[in-house]
């Protein structure tokens, strides 16, 4: 679509926020199999929602009773969240997720399989597409989920695009190669202020928004701190449509190695949509009820998804004492090495090109799609 192409990267060709769509072709089987699609659709649909009610009841209503007793309830409420949350995956079409060890060292040691056992206060890194991870990570690991607070909002500009300044491919004049992408007047940076924890509901109706400025925020370290399990963090701060890897706010603010916690690194991938298999990623949001439209339309499949989720060896990790910063941060000179770390390791993990586009292009992005865009 040539009406986004102000917000393709310049440096890899990706434009992250657009929702990926099938190849061309075979459209007539589509139209044929649509009415049989429409029907499983709300029939999963439907059961998806009687599991959220069901959660909704036990988790705020009968858990509550354990609230006195801290363990108790952590443990209630994993269960609860990891039968009904496997169940919904499962209903939609992810019979089953085997997440794969990932390990930058070839040496023969560097093999062993590695248990993921994060504990409270440790902080939990990955990339974010979808909240289908999101309820991946709450199965689980039942963690605290965070939202950033930025200090403010970007400056939407004053147009869209720019005269041609990037066309990528080769420069042989004709066809595809010939195709020029617009540019954008460069978007400033806006610092994170802090988080917000947030229950898991929360973080499936944010997916695909950007953050905004928030009075009731908390520093990660304080969060971290007093959390009764470990702290998802996603650094990309919104979801992209899963093609690159957005670039990493600065968070954390920290040094690496990390002292006083671990630090796991996860990556996740989706498969291309095809024909009757909807993409998972999700990084478009509904004005309203969001995410149930991509709900609807994921359980429209009438093909078994895939996700591809890699776990980093906790002995590879940047909370290990034993990492070395200068293996990844040749010539970095920022103030977060932690971000940067682990945007280095989530790229190579996911086989993700990185981009230079952050949250703060997506909030313009969203802003031009609904108001010109369509």
């Amino acid at each position: 679509m040539e009406k986004f192409s102000a917000y393709r990267d310049p440096g890899t060709g990706i434009q992250p926020f657009l929702t990926p769509v099938p190849p061309l072709g075979s459209e007539l089987l589509a139209r044929v199999v649509l009415p049989v699609r429409l029907a499983l659709g709300l029939i999963r649909t439907a059961l998806v929602l009687v599991l959220a009610l069901l959660y909704v009841l036990l988790v705020q209503g009968v858990c509550m009773v354990f609230v006195p007793i801290p363990p108790l309830y952590r443990i209630a409420t994993h269960i609860i969240t990891y039968i009904l949350g496997r169940s919904s995956l499962w209903i939609i079409g992810l019979f089953w997720i085997s997440p794969e060890q990932f390990n930058r060292k070839r040496g023969r040691g560097a093999k062993l399989p590695e248990t993921w056992k994060p504990k409270a206060g440790d902080i939990i890194v990955s990339n974010w597409a979808s909240w289908i991870e999101t309820v991946w990570l709450a199965i689980q690991y039942n963690p605290v989920f965070v939202i950033p607070t930025p200090e403010s909002l970007p400056i939407s500009p004053s147009k869209a695009s720019t005269p041609i300044t990037h066309t990528p491919g080769r420069r042989t004049g004709t066809g595809s190669a010939n195709i020029q992408a617009a540019s954008r007047t460069s978007v400033k940076r806006i610092p994170i202020a802090g988080f917000r924890p947030v229950s898991l509901f929360s973080l499936i109706n944010f997916t695909g928004r950007v953050p905004a400025p928030n009075s009731q925020t908390s520093t990660l370290e304080e969060i971290r701190r007093n959390a009764s399990g470990p702290v998802v963090v996603f650094p990309e701060c919104t979801t992209s449509n899963g093609r690159g890897l957005l670039r990493f706010a600065e968070v954390f603010r920290q040094n690496v190695p990390v002292n006083g916690y671990q630090v796991f690194v996860m990556s996740v991938r989706y498969d291309p949509p095809g024909v009757v298999a909807p993409t998972l990623t999700h990084t478009i949001p509904s004005n309203s009820w969001n995410p149930l439209t991509h709900l609807f339309w994921l359980s429209t499949s009438l093909s078994a998804t895939e996700i591809s989720i890699r776990l980093l060896a906790p002995s590879e990790s940047p909370g290990n004492q034993l990492f070395f910063a200068s293996e990844i941060l040749s010539d970095y000179a920022g103030d977060d090495q932690l971000s940067e770390t682990c945007a280095t390791l989530i790229a190579q993990m996911g086989k993700l090109k990185r981009t230079g586009m952050g949250w703060e292009d997506k909030s313009n992005f969203l802003e031009f799609y609904r108001g010109k865009g369509r």
